[in-house]
């Protein structure tokens, strides 16, 4: 499967690294060269400095050919309009983005895309850590009283 992978930082790097290694055509685009650091070892991907918003280089990547557009950059704006560049300009069948700001996550996926919002999912975890803690604690004093 050929994936193009907009922004290399934790968690760019790391797709790139897992898709990579289960034998996928990976191309990562990034406007920082350094950035290309963060790959793991042995990468055997693309990697491509510009942003993903320019579709001369979405081309270079490969972007006609893929089928899955991951945007993960750091903003929500490029992540959005590169977005929605791979969905509705090349066509690619499965496009993800990564939005932080949660308003924005719920207005984007009912117009079509695929997001993810870490703000809202990490949020999330939290309170269920901390729900659950406080009914095990209730469940304690519960029984002791």
């Amino acid at each position: 499967m050929r994936v193009v992978i907009m922004g290399c930082g934790r968690v760019g790097a790391r797709i790139a690294g897992l898709l990579d290694n289960s034998g996928n055509a990976i191309a990562v685009i990034d406007t920082d060269s350094r950035a290309f650091r963060r790959l793991p070892a042995g990468f055997s991907g693309e990697t491509v400095i510009g942003t993903g918003i320019d579709e001369d280089v979405l081309r270079k990547a490969g972007i006609e050919e893929a089928q899955a557009f991951i945007a993960v950059t750091n903003g929500d704006n490029r992540n959005i309009m590169a977005a929605q560049v791979a969905r509705l300009i090349f066509e690619v069948p499965e496009v993800i983005c990564r939005i932080y700001d949660p308003v924005r996550d719920d207005t984007y996926r009912r117009l079509g895309l695929t997001t993810v919002c870490p703000t809202t999912t990490i949020s999330a975890i939290i309170l269920d850590h901390v729900m659950r803690a406080a009914s095990d604690v209730g469940v304690v004093r519960g029984g002791a009283a």
